[in-house]
C-alpha cells in the first residue's frame, strides 16, 4: 500500500498538522492518563480503519507501559476483564463519539454519567477533545491512505515548532 498524498510534504498540510499536533499537546498535559490517551485514540483509530494510526497508537501505548493483553483486548473491551470501569466508560464514550453517524443518540445520557461519574471537568475537557482530534486523524490517514507499520515511538516529539 503506498500514500495517495504526503500532507507533511505540501505547505498547507504540514501547517494543519503542527497546529493539531499542538492541540494533542494540551491534551496530552492534562491529568487524563496517558495509557488511556493512547487506548481511546487506539480504539477510534480501529472503527475507523486507520492502518496508519493504529500503528502509532498501539506502539505508543506500549511504550507508555500498557500491557499486551490491553493492547490487544481494546477491540473488545466490553468481553474483556482487563478494564476499569472508569476506562469502560472512557472507551464507551470513545465508540459513541467516533460512531456519531451509525447512532442516533450520539453520546447516550448512560455513557455520559458514566464519564462524569469517573472523570473530573479538565479531565472530561480532555477527552472529549481526544476523541474529536483522533477522528480528525483517522480521516486525514484514511482519505490520503497513509499505511501503518513505519511508526517508531516517539518520532514526532519536535513537531511543535
Amino acid at each position: 500500500m503506498e500514500s495517495r498524498f504526503n500532507l507533511m510534504a505540501n505547505k498547507v498540510g504540514a501547517k494543519v498538522g503542527k497546529r493539531m499536533y499542538n492541540v494533542s499537546l494540551a491534551i496530552m498535559e492534562s491529568s487524563l492518563p496517558e495509557g488511556l490517551q493512547q487506548l481511546v485514540e487506539l480504539r477510534a483509530s480501529q472503527i475507523n480503519g486507520c492502518g496508519w494510526c493504529v500503528d502509532v497508537h498501539t506502539k505508543e501505548a506500549a511504550a507508555a507501559g500498557e500491557t499486551p493483553v490491553r493492547i490487544h483486548l481494546v477491540a473488545a473491551w466490553r468481553e474483556s476483564a482487563v478494564f476499569t470501569e472508569a476506562e469502560r466508560a472512557a472507551l464507551a464514550l470513545t465508540e459513541e463519539g467516533t460512531r456519531l453517524a451509525d447512532a442516533n443518540h450520539g453520546v447516550s445520557d448512560e455513557t455520559w454519567a458514566q464519564v462524569r461519574k469517573h472523570y473530573d471537568d479538565d479531565q472530561i475537557a480532555a477527552l472529549v477533545s481526544l476523541v474529536a482530534m483522533i477522528n480528525a486523524a483517522n480521516r486525514l490517514g484514511v482519505i490520503t491512505r497513509m499505511p501503518g507499520g513505519s511508526y517508531e515511538p516517539g518520532m514526532f516529539a519536535d513537531s511543535s515548532s
